[in-house]
């Protein structure tokens, strides 16, 4: 029964840590026409492939750039042309954005491979101001948002009702057996 209650309470740890770090991101804005950067934490020093690619409209994923070691960046197709500028300090990484516009906004990912084991960063950019009808501005950014968030919901209740379904289970099945034993 002792290793039961452990269990049980070492899974609701894990899944709680699940759920917080999934609805975990940066949110950073910026005007049309400002420079921004993106920063997440090198916990994985020099042994790692550091990258950043942008997830737009949840469809489209694009390679921004990616470092091997710590040596010199390399920017992906599409990203070369001098507005983008990653780089390392101490334990942060960066990404830098020059003279931003609209079509910039997204979720970037700040990734490291090491080990083989890849962990990821999230950043949503959020940028206002450009040419968008009056009105119109954050209409995408805010059912994007919602989207997020239903999901993000969606995912923490499914889990929670099959851990629920999980601990009934085996409280039935300690109790019978505890019935059996006591015959």
């Amino acid at each position: 029964m002792k290793s039961f209650t452990l269990i049980a309470a070492l899974t609701l740890c894990s899944f709680s840590w699940i759920s917080a770090s999934v609805s975990q991101s940066q949110t950073v804005e910026a005007q049309s026409g400002e420079g921004v950067t993106l920063r997440c934490n090198n916990t994985h020093n020099n042994g790692a492939v550091i990258f950043w690619f942008r997830l737009v409209d949840r469809t489209e994923v694009s390679c921004v750039s990616v470092m091997i070691h710590s040596k010199e960046a390399k920017y992906c197709e599409g990203f070369q042309n001098g507005k983008f500028e990653m780089g390392i300090s101490n334990n942060t990484v960066s990404l830098k954005m020059h003279f931003v516009v609209k079509s910039d906004a997204g979720l970037y990912f700040c990734g490291f491979y090491t080990g083989g084991i890849i962990t990821f960063s999230v950043t949503r950019l959020n940028v206002k101001g450009g040419n968008e009808p009056p009105g119109d501005e954050d209409s995408g950014d805010k059912r994007e948002s919602g989207g997020i968030a239903m999901l993000t919901s969606v995912i923490v209740g499914a889990l929670t009702v099959v851990l629920v379904l999980v601990i009934i289970g085996l409280v039935v099945k300690v109790r019978k057996l505890q019935t059996e034993s006591a015959l």
